[in-house]
């Protein structure tokens, strides 16, 4: 007898079956408490979608699936760029339907029970996709692009198999991992480890940040520093290459009432004023790197962006962490940190069958190569 395999799509938190995060327990990405934040906070240019997966009546996988429209916001932020390319962009590839979070790097797509296979999880994910662009035409919103994301090479699924035909496999910028040695008990351990030039570059940076004056903030903190927190994030934000999305103003402290003592938000203080932030996600055994901001002239003069990566290894030493989740971009000074360039894959396809002939030389295109060189700092 023929085993019933169906999904079900939820809209909100309330509706997720009872067992969802027996489930979801690896992973905090998938957990309710996290996808609470999604429902409430999300990209003001992201709607979200919770999958559940379905064996013979019995709840056997999760999922989240996001649509992103390219068009209400700039993705290239304030940095001059060929007009052509944003136009084709924008006409062609602006509407977006994703397996996985595109807010974070990682398989934070899906995980199953051991009462469904990978391959039949994917069969269902492909309907999924299938379903959810046809709740989008119905509204007379055409979806472009189709994605299921990141997965690192052990990780990668048999897609085509699986039915996902026509899907180019795309590799954007590495995930940076930085691994703790078991032996470590402390950062004094962690310096010892790595070689003169890197401890001498630890001391500069720790003297620079002379005058800095750090603070773990409450969600009550947060919310007082709202406006501040926010223009230091769109700083960073706006001086990206590419964006896909931007967070609304309330983001962090939705994050903070939803994740809790999970979620760690610390202020980088200068006479009292808010110069930066950065913050930290525990999600089992690692510890995952969230976003940030700082004032420019701060961050050059006080070197408060490699500090903030050393406060990172600093607490997940002292926590015994096995790894910080540094993600993309900057790949270099994180390299130069500790961490090591670990590379995740995506597959993608066009909706338009012959835009979609040239994926691979689009996505280059779109997706340049980044030149970087990798720095390693141990003995």
């Amino acid at each position: 007898m023929a085993s019933e395999l169906y999904f079900r799509i939820f809209t909100t938190v309330a509706a997720l079956p009872q067992d969802w995060d027996t489930i979801a327990e690896p992973n905090i990405f998938l957990s309710s408490r996290y996808l609470a934040l999604l429902e409430k906070a999300p990209p003001k240019n992201m709607e979200c979608f919770f999958i559940g997966l379905y064996k013979n009546g019995t709840l056997g996988g999760i999922a989240l699936a996001q649509y992103i429209d390219l068009c209400s916001i700039n993705p290239f932020g304030t940095k001059k760029n060929n007009w052509v390319k944003e136009y084709l962009f924008r006409r062609f590839s602006s509407n977006i339907l994703i397996i996985g979070n595109n807010m974070l790097t990682g398989q934070n797509a899906f995980l199953l029970a051991n009462t469904i296979t990978i391959q039949e999880g994917l069969l269902l994910l492909k309907d999924v996709l299938d379903v959810i662009k046809g709740i989008y035409r119905k509204k007379r919103m055409k979806i472009n692009l189709l994605a299921v994301k990141d997965f690192n090479e052990s990780e990668f699924p048999d897609f085509e198999s699986a039915g996902f035909k026509g899907y180019f496999r795309f590799c954007t910028q590495p995930n940076m991992i930085f691994s703790i040695k078991e032996k470590w008990a402390s950062v004094d351990d962690y310096l010892t480890s790595i070689n003169t030039k890197y401890r001498t570059q630890y001391n500069r940076a720790r003297k620079k940040s002379h005058g800095v004056e750090k603070k773990k903030l409450t969600k009550e903190d947060i919310v007082i520093y709202r406006d501040r927190i926010y223009a230091l994030y769109a700083t960073v934000a706006n001086n990206a290459s590419f964006n896909t999305f931007l967070l609304p103003e309330n983001h962090f402290e939705i994050f903070k009432e939803s994740l809790k003592d999970d979620f760690l938000f610390y202020g980088y203080f200068i006479d009292n004023e808010l110069a930066g932030f950065s913050t930290l996600i525990k999600n089992g055994p690692d510890m995952d790197t969230y976003f940030l901001g700082y004032d420019d002239r701060v961050q050059k003069e006080k070197m408060l962006y490699l500090n903030m990566l050393y406060d990172m290894v600093a607490y997940a030493i002292k926590k015994k962490f096995k790894h910080v989740i540094l993600a993309r971009s900057a790949m270099e000074i994180k390299s130069s940190v500790g961490a090591k360039a670990e590379e995740v894959y995506g597959i993608i396809k066009h909706t338009n069958p012959v835009l979609n002939l040239f994926m691979g030389k689009l996505f280059t295109y779109f997706d340049p190569k980044v030149e970087w060189k990798e720095r390693n700092p141990f003995k």
